[in-house]
């Protein structure tokens, strides 16, 4: 709890808000159309839940992350923007919800996720195994990356994720382990990190994300990442974090995009196989891009070989 207190002392001199963070307003008819499709499902996002920035470029496009196990979680963590507290029973009919409204966005690339449901045995991991198969037999040709809890490092309901075989798991460390304490509250981070080896273990393509800004010192971010890197993890993300209310932890610095330019080219030499790394980026962005492997990488290799003739 100290660490915390030094935190919420440091907000009373709150730093201000770059230009470069600057984002859309929503706007469009795929925005519309996504929008409705949403409300006429009775569907949760993480896209409103979490209060994205991204939400009007992504929805734009026609793309959204869908919420599954309700929008309350059991978890209280210090970043994010879900409520807490006591969730409404599991639905059952949610996983053909889900697939249904995949199906008439017509997207190429789904992305899933959930809140905590640390009060159910199996963690909501039954619930997790039947939308990703509902969403397959409904949408063959649609890949699909899967954002999933720690479920308490149980393999037993880790392994479900793995035998319904989405394309990419991601389950995100958030912060560097001198801040999980207080920034993911009832999280580990070496927890976190034995879930991605186990995942990787049993064949998964995995990835993982980190949020900037809340204390973390140069060296500790590099050190996560390569901790992620050793454990196999193929795709990372890397952004700035935006604190969601008053009552959430405060940012304590905004890092330039030249040093989210630095964490990429660090990746990349750690051999990730994708980096998504500046200001704007969250776990789901641009995730189409992250279920190949290499692509990324390549293009890396290119942008230096040609900086360097």
């Amino acid at each position: 709890m100290k660490e915390l207190t030094v935190i919420n002392e440091a907000a009373e001199q709150k730093p201000k808000k770059p230009d470069w963070l600057r984002v859309k307003l929503p706007i469009g008819e795929s925005y519309k159309n996504v929008r409705n499709l949403v409300d006429t499902h009775k569907l949760h996002t993480i896209c409103e839940s979490g209060n994205c920035p991204n939400m009007g470029e992504c929805w734009g496009a026609g793309t959204a992350t869908f919420m599954i196990l309700g929008n309350i979680c059991t978890r209280s963590c210090g970043f994010c923007a879900v409520a807490t507290g006591r969730p409404e029973a599991v639905d059952w009919d949610e996983p053909q919800r889900v697939a249904e409204a995949i199906f008439l966005m017509k997207v190429k690339h789904a992305v899933i996720t959930s809140v905590d449901r640390d009060e159910i045995k199996d963690g909501g991991s039954i619930i997790w195994y039947n939308t990703i198969k509902a969403v397959k037999a409904l949408n063959p040709d649609t890949t699909l990356e899967t954002l999933i809890p720690d479920f308490k490092g149980e393999k037993e309901n880790i392994q479900r994720i793995v035998d319904a075989s989405p394309e990419v798991v991601s389950h995100n460390v958030e912060t560097v382990e001198r801040l999980t304490r207080q920034v993911r509250i009832q999280a580990k981070y070496r927890r976190s990190m034995d879930v991605l080896r186990y995942l990787k273990e049993n064949g998964m393509r995995t990835k993982s994300g980190i949020m900037l800004g809340l204390g973390e010192q140069k060296a500790e971010v590099l050190q996560t990442m390569q901790d992620l890197r050793d454990n196999g993890v193929d795709v990372i993300t890397l952004g700035q974090y935006l604190q969601p209310t008053r009552k959430h932890l405060p940012v304590l610095r905004f890092v330039h995009p030249t040093e989210f330019a630095e964490y990429r080219e660090a990746g990349y030499e750690m051999g990730f196989d994708y980096v998504e790394s500046g200001p704007l980026v969250r776990s789901s962005y641009h995730s189409e891009r992250h279920v190949f492997a290499g692509i990324g990488k390549k293009e890396w290799e290119q942008q230096q070989s040609a900086s360097m003739h």
